[in-house]
Formats: structure tokens, C-alpha cells, sequence
């Protein structure tokens, strides 16, 4: 199975949303490490699973909704 794997530079373009945002709000409250993103060899580096973050869009709240705490 082929994935495509993005930088945070590069998931941004495709979801037009500010990189510091991608770091700041959805890394680890939406985007989930080992589902959405991996750290290769254990570094600093990360990489976004483009795939999952596709499908997952569609069916996850709104971040706005999710910030506000409705559910």
C-alpha cells in the first residue's frame, strides 16, 4: 500500500491551514501520532500519513467545535 507523506509546510498547503496551527491545535488533539503522523527513526522530523488525514476530515467535529468543548 503507497501513503504519502507530507511535512507540516507541506500538510498546510493541502489544508490551508497555518502550519503553527497544524503544531499548536490539531498535532496531538486531532492529529493523532501513529495514526496521522510518525516521527521516522525515532527523530524530531515529522511526517503526516496524508491518507488518514483525508478520510478522517469528513467524518471528525470541527476543530472550532472541538475548542469550544461541544461534542
Amino acid at each position: 500500500m503507497s501513503q504519502t507523506y507530507l511535512t507540516t509546510e507541506e500538510l498546510s498547503e493541502r489544508i490551508k491551514y497555518d502550519a503553527r496551527t497544524i503544531r499548536n491545535q490539531l498535532k496531538d488533539s486531532v492529529l493523532l501520532e501513529g495514526v496521522h503522523y510518525f516521527r521516522p527513526f525515532g527523530g524530531r522530523k515529522i511526517l503526516y500519513v496524508w491518507e488518514k488525514i483525508e478520510a478522517d476530515m469528513f467524518k471528525a467535529p470541527a476543530i472550532d467545535t472541538l475548542m469550544m468543548g461541544i461534542h
